[in-house]
């Protein structure tokens, strides 16, 4: 893929502009070209005069010919992707190999085991996405949870109800072989050259069926509403595994169950395994107009219709401590994100099209193994007792309410809601509380200065009618399963610790590269039974 970046055109321009001004820079005919689109596009409003600034992708029919006119000028680049080849080792694996959840990690470490010949068992202790779905509208019609089945379990994980983000930082070669997955299995073509590719919610449900049948189709095997509740081991090696539907020999287990299975964790380690501490974090959602964001990040240009729906990015260090936003969604929806009975978390999700009135995100503050004394089982405590403080703060609302405030009244410590311009969207209703008493007073005052330098930053951010919905939470895991150089846990031969659960990822993308290479770790040392 060719990247032909800094294309400046005036507001009155569009794509196709765009388009032409990129195949004359490159001095290409439009018959080579097989797919062109806009992988960037922003606004220079520097200089009175706001510009629309492009980069636009292009992929030729044959790509051989692509590094030929990659060189041609400095604001011409050239994008390889990447191959997964893997090898089969020498070991012959004499059971089946187990992935335990069928999140991003565990998807992508069953699809790519499937391809290989080891047909893997796929446990899930939620249901398949079609029931998931069910259970989810159900709670969010009449707050009767479903503790398996909900926003963070069952088929596809927590990043199915999300805005099926595929941004990452770990710039993984890996994350371009993730994307091509995507695309085979339904995604929107452009996530192949957007810089900020999303799913959104809707179509993500589909492209995940899709990937799970492949792997069934393959020989795997996926068991729904089944969930892994211990470890058999002899002299530190795997043997075996106990789930919620008997027991199953094993000597090669990935742990792929996400970040909310505190109950797993706490089995892990009353079984013995350590796990250590590690950082995450903590707030609430703000809710804004789209429109208002739009305005403070485009200026005049706003409204343009060639300019993708507003995103934004915060961050402020308060006394060594990282106040940001986190998983803002364009478009979009504060959802209900138990878990737990009685115990209220939040989240956002986006549909594709992001045609919501509001923005949300979550401003969150890192909290680390220093606040818990390195102990892991205090982080998780933690998160429950928060949840469970926002569970009673919006008990008037019924189950499941949410305590909200104006940013303004979170500021000042008031304590109060007035619903003007910006409606809460949170699918359980809010109730007015002070959500500066349901933290610590040191992030609450972190929370408070870091909303502070975001107002300087995207003017509006502490405008009257933004809202605050609490409490999030569910950031990322508070534990981590140390592994080795080989992606096996360095406690016990035959466990992998995989994803984001498991301490190794965080978001959609960089769980499935983890889950690509905790399962490429596992065909390098092994080959299937009868191979």
């Amino acid at each position: 893929m060719i990247l032909v970046r800094d294309i400046r055109l005036p507001l009155s321009a569009g794509e196709e502009q765009a388009r032409a001004q990129a195949l004359h820079l490159l001095r290409l005919p439009q018959s080579k070209v097989r797919q062109m689109g806009v992988a960037r596009l922003s606004v220079d409003a520097r200089h009175g005069r706001p510009k629309l600034v492009y980069t636009i992708a292009v992929t030729l029919k044959d790509e051989g010919e692509e590094p030929a006119y990659a060189g041609a000028l400095p604001c011409v680049a050239l994008r390889q992707e990447a191959q997964l080849v893997l090898t089969p080792g020498a070991q012959t694996l004499k059971t089946r190999p187990v992935v335990c959840g069928l999140g991003p990690a565990g998807l992508f470490a069953a699809l790519a085991l499937a391809q290989q010949g080891f047909a893997p068992i796929v446990l899930e202790r939620g249901p398949a996405l079609e029931d998931r779905v069910r259970a989810v509208e159900h709670f969010s019609a009449t707050g009767e949870l479903d503790e398996n089945a909900n926003i963070q379990f069952g088929e596809g994980g927590a990043g199915t109800f999300s805005d099926g983000k595929l941004t990452t930082r770990i710039g993984d070669p890996l994350c371009d072989y993730v994307t091509r997955v995507f695309l085979a299995h339904g995604a929107p073509v452009e996530i192949a050259w957007q810089q900020k590719p999303h799913v959104g919610t809707d179509l993500l449900r589909g492209v995940i069926t899709s990937i799970r049948k492949e792997i069934e189709a393959l020989g795997g095997e996926v068991r729904f509403n089944t969930a892994l509740t211990g470890l058999h081991t002899r002299n530190g090696v795997l043997t075996g595994i106990d789930t919620t539907v008997g027991p199953l020999p094993c000597e090669a287990l990935v742990l792929a169950v996400g970040h909310s299975a505190r109950d797993t964790f706490e089995a892990l380690m009353d079984g013995g395994l350590t796990f250590t501490c590690k950082p995450f974090s903590v707030g609430f959602r703000a809710e804004h107009l789209q429109s208002e964001i739009e305005k403070s990040l485009y200026h005049d240009a706003a409204g343009h219709p060639a300019l993708p729906r507003g995103e934004y990015q915060l961050s402020q260090q308060v006394n060594g401590r990282g106040v940001y936003t986190f998983c803002m969604c364009p478009g979009g929806q504060v959802v209900a994100a138990a878990s737990e009975s009685g115990r209220v978390v939040t989240n956002g999700m986006s549909f594709h099209a992001r045609a919501g009135r509001n923005a949300n995100a979550a401003v969150v503050a890192g909290v680390g193994p220093a606040d818990f004394g390195d102990d892991p089982r205090r982080a998780i405590a933690f998160q429950r007792e928060l949840e469970a403080r926002a569970y009673a703060a919006g008990r008037a609302g019924g189950p499941y309410a949410a305590p909200a405030e104006n940013v303004v009244s979170f500021l000042e410590g008031r304590g109060e809601l007035k619903i003007t311009r910006v409606q809460p969207t949170y699918n359980r209703g809010v109730v007015p509380a002070d959500l500066g008493s349901l933290l610590p007073a040191e992030l609450t005052g972190a929370l408070r200065a870091g909303l502070r330098a975001f107002d300087r930053k995207l003017a509006g951010y502490t405008a009257p009618e933004a809202i605050l919905t609490g409490l999030e939470t569910r950031t990322s895991s508070p534990v981590r399963l140390v592994r080795g150089e080989t992606y096996e846990c360095t406690q016990l031969a035959g466990l992998y610790p995989c994803g984001e659960g498991a301490g190794y990822a965080g978001g959609i993308m960089s769980a499935a590269v983890d889950g690509l290479r905790v399962a490429s770790a596992l065909v390098s040392r092994y080959h299937p039974a009868g191979d």
